[in-house]
């Protein structure tokens, strides 16, 4: 029971808004710590920092110092990273020897919603880490793996158009349900379609979204080409050259077209080649009849 009931809050404290550990009248005057003190956990819901918004914010804490303490949690006689992963590396990058914070004492689960949570408040989160850190977020709000929240996703999918709910469990649906009503941008179904395909996009195209270089909505168009080495090339040029949606659509097209007129010419080139070989063609009457039709039949084609 009192396990049971721990979770609960938890859960409700850690979706709320992110001053809720800020503004509780124990952090009026944040400490600062030795910076060696602090140390990033084992996986980060961020993975990619663009390079010229990391440049400007060394800039600015050259400047002005950390204006926005970090947030930490008590491991042992340091502290872990919970949230403020840019500023950390700016304060490193910098040089500075402390940093204020805000600690907070925060379950493994506790700390780990808190980083996906607020990571997902940003508006320069992309689409592909928005996409993992959604899923990790129900890992953890299920208790599961990825592929069993996968799996649940299409149960309620299912589920929904049958108009029943005899395969999901209505506990597992709300928490799916509050997870994605918390995110506000995404419907359940809009995650299951549209989203959940970019992880199966190859590397170099996860790579390009992550790095801001092109829009996934363009990325999965492109990843769609079965020719990697025009896939490639499609990407490079919808990249230098900021191709609209209907730009590559149209390159693709004529990719596609040359690449059918190519194989038309080369099976036809075969096929002349076999039928000269053919004796038996030319000498029995019913297969020489049927070339005889074949060979009008391209004559009048050309002729039109």
């Amino acid at each position: 029971m009192t396990q049971k009931h721990k979770k609960n809050t938890s859960s409700r404290g850690v979706f709320k808004n992110v001053n809720l550990f800020r503004d509780d009248g124990t952090n009026e005057n944040p400490p600062s710590i030795p910076i060696e003190k602090i140390h990033l956990p084992d996986s980060q819901p961020r993975r990619y920092f663009s390079p010229e918004a990391m440049s400007d914010l060394i800039a600015s804490v050259k400047k002005d110092g950390i204006l926005q303490p970090l947030l930490v949690r008590t491991i042992n006689d340091d502290y872990e990273l919970v949230a403020g992963e840019r500023r950390y590396r700016a304060a490193k990058e910098v040089g500075l020897e402390e940093v204020p914070v805000f600690i907070k004492e925060m379950s493994d689960d506790d700390a780990k919603q808190f980083a996906l949570t607020e990571n997902l408040q940003r508006e320069d989160l992309n689409p592909v880490e928005e996409t993992e850190a959604i899923l990790n977020l129900l890992e953890i709000r299920l208790k599961t793996n990825r592929k069993q929240v996968i799996s649940l996703l299409n149960q309620m999918a299912n589920s929904s158009r049958k108009l029943t709910d005899n395969v999901v469990r209505s506990e597992e649906n709300q928490i799916v349900e509050e997870v994605f009503k918390r995110v506000g941008r995404l419907s359940v179904e809009s995650f299951r379609t549209h989203r959940l395909p970019l992880l199966n996009l190859p590397d170099h195209i996860l790579d390009s979204i992550y790095q801001g270089k092109i829009a996934y909505t363009k990325a999965k168009l492109i990843a769609k080409v079965e020719d990697k080495t025009q896939e490639k090339q499609i990407l490079k040029e919808a990249i230098d050259n900021s191709l609209s949606l209907n730009q590559i659509k149209e390159k693709i097209k004529l990719l596609t077209f040359s690449k059918e007129e190519e194989t038309l010419s080369s099976r036809f080139d075969k096929t002349y080649k076999q039928v000269k070989r053919k004796k038996e063609l030319w000498k029995e009457p019913k297969k020489r009849k049927k070339l005889e039709s074949l060979l009008n039949q391209l004559e009048k084609l050309l002729d039109e």
